[in-house]
């Protein structure tokens, strides 16, 4: 009767199916449920349904054991994860296999959130994956996920369930090596750009720059990184497309190396769209800074003393001009690149339309 079995059961009702709830307090706990829903004892909820619901902890697995005679030949679908990555040798489910023998388990729902299943699968690509050794008893889970509005994936047997519970655990596991790579150049274009714009005017010329380091040194630095990470996006289908030639057949096997370039392309990608888009908005704060103003003051004072009525440059003007319109137009490509990579808009694209934009 926790928050997860509370939505669990909000959107079965939802759905048309019959629900009851097995609780050790029925009475206390009838008013958190729909109205539509049977709130019982758990031998009692056991008894009037054939697919049940496990929605408690693995250390609270043995509890249910008095009601093993009730439980057998029914379907028990394991909803629950673990806190930390493989923290038992085996999965939550073949655990509940393990005590229950005359039962089927089924593992699914585990990846989806009760704030999901309260809301629905709105985003259109809730997915829920099922793993058990009974292909009925995944059939039957998955036409109740279908019906729930979610999109069921066959993940096999139930080996497969230690894989699925570490899923919700994995924090971007495809984004570690990308923002390292990030990072790490970031670093070194910083430190090249402070030296070159803040370190080595003090040492030469004793003039005090400090100020460019929040500012101007990092809006530098960022279109530096954009380019060289969309660079890398691009270069490993190239040295793949040469190992291919050189081979003379493209069904060898890529170096592992290569193989997880590849894979983390699209990654890469999104980064370099996301330092455009904050080189885009640092630019555009550039005129608001205290030091701008203090610049455009003493340049104006130093025109009033030298009495020149004008400092207009025609080829400087030209030359932002034309800067700052193939840049925003580079960030426009930019962004359709990376727009393109979401796979909701991928799908919606066939191969020579996708190729046709790369």
């Amino acid at each position: 009767t926790g928050d997860f079995a509370r939505s669990l059961a909000v959107r079965l009702v939802r759905s048309g199916f019959r629900v009851v709830v097995g609780s050790r307090n029925p009475k206390r706990k009838a008013s958190l449920f729909p109205a539509a829903a049977e709130v019982t004892f758990q031998a009692e909820a056991a008894k009037k349904a054939d697919v049940i619901f496990v929605a408690i902890f693995r250390e609270h697995y043995s509890t249910l054991c008095d009601l093993a005679d009730v439980l057998v030949g029914k379907i028990l679908v394991d909803v629950s994860n673990n806190t930390e990555i493989n923290h038992h040798k085996e999965s939550n489910a073949e655990y509940l296999a393990s005590l229950f023998p005359a039962c089927t388990v089924v593992k699914a729902f585990n990846v989806v959130s009760a704030w999901t299943l309260q809301s629905g699968a709105r985003d259109g690509n809730k997915q829920v994956l099922i793993c058990s050794n009974n292909q009925e008893a995944k059939r039957t889970i998955a036409e109740i996920a279908q019906v729930m509005g979610f999109t069921p994936v066959d993940m096999g047997c139930m080996s497969s369930a230690c894989e699925i519970e570490n899923i919700p655990l994995r924090l971007l596991p495809a984004w570690k090596i990308p923002i390292f790579l990030a990072l790490g150049l970031f670093l070194c274009f910083f430190t090249y750009n402070l030296i070159r714009q803040v370190i080595h005017p003090y040492i030469r010329e004793q003039k005090n720059k400090l100020y460019k380091i929040p500012i101007e040194v990092v809006n530098t630095t960022l279109p530096c990184v954009s380019y060289v990470m969309l660079s890398l996006v691009y270069l490993p289908g190239v040295l793949a497309a040469c190992s291919q030639l050189y081979y003379g057949t493209k069904y060898r096997r890529f170096p592992d190396w290569l193989d997880q370039w590849l894979q983390h392309r699209k990654q890469i990608g999104l980064l370099s769209f996301f330092c455009a888009a904050l080189h885009a908005v640092y630019s555009l704060c550039l005129p608001m800074r205290r030091s701008h103003r203090y610049l455009l003051i003493e340049t104006a004072i130093k025109q009033a003393m030298e009495k020149k009525m004008t400092i207009w440059v025609e080829e400087e003007v030209w030359r932002m001009e034309i800067y700052i319109s193939v840049g925003i137009i580079a960030l426009g490509l930019l962004s359709l690149l990376a727009i393109t990579s979401l796979p909701s808009i991928a799908n919606s694209l066939n191969w020579r339309e996708f190729s046709f934009i790369q």
